[in-house]
């Protein structure tokens, strides 16, 4: 009877450790990072390259974050892929800002919206960005020239919240 003891004694101290091992697991596992909301538009003036509502779609691993707009902005003519150099600047809650860089972009064909993304910045638990205050949101150089573009509007339905 000692060995059947024995048995049921290796196999509760296997099952208690298989449990340790588990919620170990998940102490250690990665947490789960979302941005809210996760699209919002907002209306800019790019001067006399026009203006109107833009759509910022936005992600979050960890403390990298990126966001994708599709403007308003239509260029005259076609431009290629990752050609267009893009900082979008955004107020962050409580003073100062986060900047989102990057030359990403799909080609696009004359006299259609501008999309550029993924842009890449930084972004820390809490932070609450809109693309809304004094100065250039959105800066795109393309083909060598520049084009600043103001919101004129706070994102709706509202800023990005980052966990």
């Amino acid at each position: 009877m000692r060995s059947g003891s024995r048995n049921r004694n290796v196999l509760g101290t296997a099952a208690v450790l298989a449990g340790a091992l588990a919620a170990a697991g998940l102490a250690f596992a990665p947490g789960a990072y979302a941005v809210s909301p996760g699209s919002a538009t907002a209306t800019y003036d790019c001067g006399s390259w026009g203006g109107g509502s833009a759509t910022l779609t936005a992600t979050q691993s960890g403390t990298s974050a990126t966001i994708t707009i599709t403007s308003a902005v239509k260029t005259p003519i076609s431009v290629g892929k990752d050609t267009i150099s893009s900082t979008l600047t955004l107020a962050k809650a409580g003073g100062g800002t986060r900047v989102f860089t990057g030359t990403k972009n799909p080609a696009i064909p004359a006299n259609t919206s501008v999309t550029m993304g993924p842009l890449s910045g930084t972004v820390a638990s809490g932070d609450s960005l809109n693309s809304y205050f004094a100065g250039t949101a959105l800066k795109m150089v393309i083909f060598g020239v520049t084009v600043n573009c103001d919101a004129l509007t706070s994102q709706s339905p509202g800023p990005f919240v980052f966990s």
